[in-house]
């Protein structure tokens, strides 16, 4: 029979990348002490990478030896394993749609879970808990703006509706216009004072 990390191991090998590995989900190998080990075991010895608590993947093999996982693909992953939406923080959002060019020098994301810090070797990536207005519409270009103008905030957040509502299509305006009722009062002011002049 073999050992329970060359088990652990093989299972990891054949899954696909940035899938999580977690103890709650080996415990059918042995009792959670042994799982424990046997994963603190793997992440000492480089065959895993411990991501953040309880949660384990394996490197990337390439040409130029192992890189993380996809940091896009490590968020999705999480965001499916937590059942909580996970997006680019405020700071990401406006330099994509460039009303900085400021670079963030952190990589930040907003969640409805928990903050916490994942480590991708030797990269940081930060989870902060964000209410749910920051959250809305988490996989379109009005959620984005709303990220952004939580970013600028309340002083300038009519110039920053002036540079991206002509980016936006007609319906991602209506998502943007839609989430009124849960955006903060300065936002939703700013949000309905545009609509009378559009």
């Amino acid at each position: 029979m073999s050992s329970l990390p060359h088990r652990i191991l093989e299972y990891a090998e054949a899954s696909a990348e940035a899938t999580p590995i977690c103890p709650a989900g080996l415990l059918h190998w042995g009792s959670r002490a042994a799982v424990d080990q046997a994963l603190s075991r793997l992440a000492r010895g480089g065959q895993l990478m411990r991501i953040c608590q309880g949660v384990y993947m394996r490197p990337v093999e390439t040409s130029f030896g192992l890189r993380a996982p996809s940091l896009d693909k490590v968020i999705a992953e999480l965001a499916d394993l937590w059942g909580e939406p996970i997006v680019p923080g405020g700071a990401s959002a406006a330099n994509v749609l460039g009303l900085t060019t400021q670079v963030p020098v952190q990589s930040v994301y907003l969640t409805s879970g928990p903050s916490r810090r994942l480590q991708l070797g030797a990269y940081t990536v930060q989870l902060r808990h964000a209410p749910r207005w920051q959250l809305v519409a988490p996989h379109s270009a009005a959620g984005v703006a709303i990220r952004a103008l939580a970013w600028l905030g309340p002083e300038e957040v009519a110039d920053g509706l002036r540079c991206i509502v002509p980016r936006l299509s007609c319906e991602e305006f209506d998502k943007l216009t839609e989430a009124r009722p849960i955006m903060p009062g300065w936002m939703a002011e700013s949000v309905s004072a545009l609509m009378v002049h559009a």
